[in-house]
């Protein structure tokens, strides 16, 4: 796609990275089929090949109306068009720089700019979204629909294992997960745990940033990126550590994006590129490393909690990591039906915020989504990504865990 960029957007690292991505792209269109919000408005400006459209024409030099804000918020970033797209185009990439452009030159509404910045320093401050998240699940059969969506039936940790392991990982300390679903860091502990590998937490670490980065914080982003570098590098570098497992598919998507965040930044990059090789979802990791520990053990899995599930892939584990079946595979070898879905590809709504910010396409897409899932009658639904298992356990009866949940009570 040819390209002209405007004067004062040339020689900067985002028009220099837009114009590369924009270049990339023959507009095939092959990327509409597959997006979601194309496929609910049947508008080109919502679908991926619109949307870098607009994009193009604001790196050109046109201002940018509020119309052009509210097609690139529509979008979820899933990266769906990522996973589709013949020529390689980078459009979580673009859309991000695309963004941060529209939102310097269009202000907000005083009420989307309050949402926006309460979404942002609420959720990512452990010290204000805990106590939150607390006060909501004692009190939840009283809220309103709306609102009890949004906060999870709380389910207790459980005991933490006490052994030490020559063998050790880190774990995020992240903002939203434990506060919301504190048993899918503890079931990972325990699962390490009986696998003789130890998980450590890095003091001083915490939100990965994508909450932020989505909300156009980018400086935001960047230093709780800078943040978990400082925190987590000593174990890297001296050995204490052999990986970093993530077993939020977001997290995972933002962290494994350190290196291209601060690709401009001489003193973090080389450690984000460190990291970035050393960062593994758990779906990735545990696996072959389950199976080996089992073969010793002469078996782990004592008493499955279902053995008919269906797997939902969140976005950012099958678009955004590029990993895809892993759960699948290692689920179907201990012996679980896991069931077929249609459209597996498709986002089920949740995407960071983006259930609070657009709520009715969000729950469009989770009735379709929850529709797929449930076609089989399945005794559980799993995934791997904290927003996805509560959006969709908003929308139905039947159990939605996290696949290691699963595991953790198959090996109790």
């Amino acid at each position: 796609m040819e390209t002209h960029l405007a004067d004062w957007l040339k020689g900067t690292p985002d028009g220099i990275e837009a114009e590369s991505i924009l270049r990339s792209c023959v507009h095939c269109g092959f990327c509409t089929a597959t997006c979601p919000t194309y496929q609910l408005l049947g508008d080109e400006l919502d679908g991926p090949r619109g949307r870098i459209y607009l994009i193009k024409q604001v790196v050109e030099g046109k201002a940018p109306t509020a119309a052009t804000q509210a097609h690139l918020d529509r979008c979820l970033t899933c990266r769906n068009c990522e996973s589709t797209c013949p020529s390689g185009v980078r459009y979580g990439h673009l859309v991000d720089i695309g963004r941060r452009l529209v939102d310097e030159q269009t202000p907000r509404p005083l009420a989307q700019r309050l949402m926006r910045g309460a979404l942002r320093e609420g959720m990512t401050r452990r010290w204000l979204f805990d106590p939150a998240m607390r006060v909501g699940q004692a009190v939840r059969p009283m809220l309103p629909a709306a609102l009890r969506d949004k906060v999870p039936a709380r389910r207790e940790p459980g005991a933490l294992p006490a052994r030490t392991h020559a063998r050790k990982v880190l774990m995020l300390d992240g903002c939203v997960q434990p506060a919301m679903m504190p048993r899918i860091d503890a079931a990972t502990i325990r699962v390490l745990d009986a696998i003789g590998v130890q998980a450590m937490v890095a003091p001083r670490s915490g939100c990965c940033g994508a909450i932020r980065h989505h909300l156009n914080d980018h400086h935001g982003a960047l230093a709780d990126a800078r943040r978990n570098l400082d925190a987590w590098w000593p174990l890297l570098e001296d050995g204490t550590v052999e990986a970093l497992l993530i077993n939020a598919s977001g997290c995972g998507a933002m962290i494994k994006d350190y290196a291209h965040l601060l690709r401009d930044d001489p003193v973090y990059r080389p450690r984000a590129e460190r990291l970035v090789a050393a960062t593994f979802d758990l779906a990735q990791w545990l696996p072959r490393e389950f199976e080996a520990a089992s073969e010793r053990a002469g078996g782990l899995v004592r008493r499955p909690p279902a053995s008919t599930v269906v797997f939902h892939p969140p976005c950012t584990l099958q678009h955004g990591q590029q990993v895809r079946g892993e759960v699948e595979r290692f689920l179907t070898a201990l012996g679980v039906s896991v069931q077929p879905v249609a459209d597996s590809h498709l986002c089920c709504g949740s995407a960071g915020t983006y259930s609070v910010l657009q709520p009715v396409l969000s729950k469009q897409l989770r009735e379709r989504k929850l529709a797929a899932l449930q076609a089989g009658a399945p005794a559980m639904v799993l995934s791997a990504n904290v927003g996805c298992i509560g959006h969709l356990q908003g929308g139905t009866d039947t159990p939605v865990r996290h696949w290691i949940e699963w595991l953790d009570d198959a090996i109790a």
